[in-house]
């Protein structure tokens, strides 16, 4: 893997540079972080060097930005963080363009793509990881976790549509994911994420794969394609599975159907309510929201710093 088009951005506590990821059949879009100067004149001095290197893999269509809170606290604590686009979003090529791109590709070659990447760029720093929904999904399936001390996961799980507690979302998500997803996915050769509520625009194949995966008990577990169950049984490492009590789609219950495929590991779990965070509101998305981030990601940092045996800051 090499870094292309790298272009530096310095900022006080954090400096910033755009990477160009090699991957199969592409190029990944993602934003390296690194501690800045301890002074708070940009420049002044050279940066610190960052005690552990952190890659977040990202939810389903969802863009680069929303981690960018969370990546630049982490990198003020000193880490490296890497935040990025999976092939077919944002700044990693147009949906249409990758219509054939399923969701296992970005699970099984973006994920390990990305990982590596920052395994070649930080070979002499500890490894841990955080993935966010389709994130921590590909972590559980033992992509991406060579050499990691540990990972951690945040509102990844089972996504079964027919679980959802809530009527009036069940049937919205069903909606989506049976419907108009699907309509337009063979319609338009992807789907208008934007427009539908769902973030970035996807990939037609990603769609159609998310939608069967929805319609079963077990998810991509009842996929004999996927081999999940032995591949989560090969992950061998440190975990935190992180719900949030007020996310409509991923209760604990569903979270639990991943963790507990996990029987090699050594998990741990917490569970967050908006009123942990001092707000009216959390779900799916939120936990890498500022507000909610000002008490929740010391509590990440803590943990991750832990898990990479660099805890004293």
């Amino acid at each position: 893997m090499r870094n292309i088009d790298a272009v530096p951005a310095a900022v006080p506590a954090v400096q910033s540079e755009r990477v160009r990821i090699g991957v199969r059949a592409g190029t990944i879009g993602g934003t390296l972080r690194i501690p800045g100067s301890e002074s708070s004149v940009p420049d002044s001095s050279a940066p610190r060097p960052p005690r552990a290197a952190v890659t977040i893999h990202p939810a389903t269509a969802v863009p680069e930005r929303l981690y960018n809170g969370f990546a630049e606290y982490l990198a003020g604590e000193g880490f490296a963080v890497l935040t990025y686009d999976y092939r077919g979003t944002g700044a990693s090529g147009g949906a249409k363009d990758n219509r054939r791109l399923r969701m296992r590709d970005w699970m099984d070659d973006d994920v390990p793509a990305t990982a590596e990447w920052m395994r070649e760029r930080f070979a002499h720093l500890p490894q841990v990881a955080v993935g966010h929904s389709l994130g921590g999904h590909a972590l559980a399936l033992n992509n991406g976790t060579e050499g990691l001390r540990g990972f951690m996961t945040v509102a990844s799980h089972a996504g079964v549509s027919a679980a959802i507690p809530n009527r009036t979302e069940r049937a919205r998500v069903e909606l989506i994911l049976r419907v108009l997803g699907p309509g337009a996915a063979r319609l338009l050769g992807y789907v208008p994420g934007r427009k539908l509520g769902l973030g970035e625009d996807m990939p037609a194949a990603a769609m159609l794969e998310w939608s069967k995966w929805s319609r079963t008990p077990g998810y991509f577990f009842d996929d004999p394609t996927m081999h999940a169950r032995e591949r989560t049984a090969r992950v061998r490492t440190n975990v935190l599975c992180v719900g949030l009590d007020d996310d409509p789609w991923a209760t604990p219950e569903q979270i639990g159907v991943i963790a507990r495929q996990l029987v090699n590991a050594k998990v741990q779990t917490r569970t967050y309510a908006p009123a942990d965070a001092g707000v009216t509101a959390i779900g799916h998305m939120g936990y890498f929201r500022r507000g909610p981030g000002a008490v929740l990601w010391p509590e990440a940092a803590a943990w991750l710093a832990a898990t990479a045996g660099v805890a004293e800051k």
